[in-house]
């Protein structure tokens, strides 16, 4: 996607008070995350009629958020790596780890240990606060959205869903990018199978597109 394709949108009332309460470092003005409130209050109680469970702590949850940035261009010069880091810090609240190449590839002249990208796990408040940025604001900035893939899922209720534009991300100050990035969001749950994470993940408002569009 291009960086024009990432313009500013105007948001529903839902993603102005995502933005506005988030300052992209974890924190929301002192308050719980909403996303949170919201899957206690209302998402519990319908995961455990729909699925028959009694016992609250074995209704589906969120464990953690995975995003990782591969940048294929550090080989050729260190500061693409440099930029995504910042980026990524920006997007995910929290400093990223930077992953390195397992094995030499000599047709991309890449040598094992270089460094190739990033990568941050979230839990907790920060991991709420990113999804709440991801539904609200972020998804709905995609050129032409249809809603995200359903058949994402990995058979275990993980979903990882794949961002082509890291621009959309409001976080990420537009004017100091010099290449879009792309980036993987996976989203690990304790559902065990695809169907409860489906359901939990449609529940919180990801927006899953329609039967025969993902």
């Amino acid at each position: 996607m291009a960086k024009k394709d990432a313009k500013k949108k105007e948001g529903s009332g839902g993603a102005k008070a995502a933005a506005a309460s988030t300052n992209g470092r974890g924190a929301v003005n002192g308050a719980a995350p909403r996303l949170r409130q919201r899957y206690r209050e209302d998402v519990v109680p319908k995961l455990q009629k729909e699925f028959g469970i009694d016992n609250v702590m074995a209704v589906p949850r969120i464990d953690k958020v995975n995003l990782n940035m591969g940048v294929g261009q550090a080989i050729q010069n260190i500061k693409f790596l440099d930029d995504a880091v910042d980026e990524l810090a920006a997007i995910a609240g929290q400093r990223p780890m930077i992953t390195r190449a397992h094995k030499s590839i000599a047709n991309f002249k890449l040598r094992a240990g270089m460094p190739i990208g990033a990568r941050v796990t979230l839990r907790g408040d920060r991991m709420w606060f990113f999804l709440d940025r991801l539904i609200s604001v972020a998804l709905p900035r995609v050129r032409d959205f249809r809603g995200v893939p359903t058949k994402s899922f990995d058979g275990r209720g993980n979903y990882t869903l794949g961002i082509r534009d890291h621009l959309i991300f409001p976080e990420v100050d537009y004017n100091k990018v010099d290449v879009s990035k792309g980036l993987n969001v996976t989203i690990v749950t304790t559902a065990g199978n695809d169907e409860r994470a489906l359901y939990l993940l449609r529940e919180l408002g990801m927006p899953f597109a329609r039967r025969g569009q993902g």
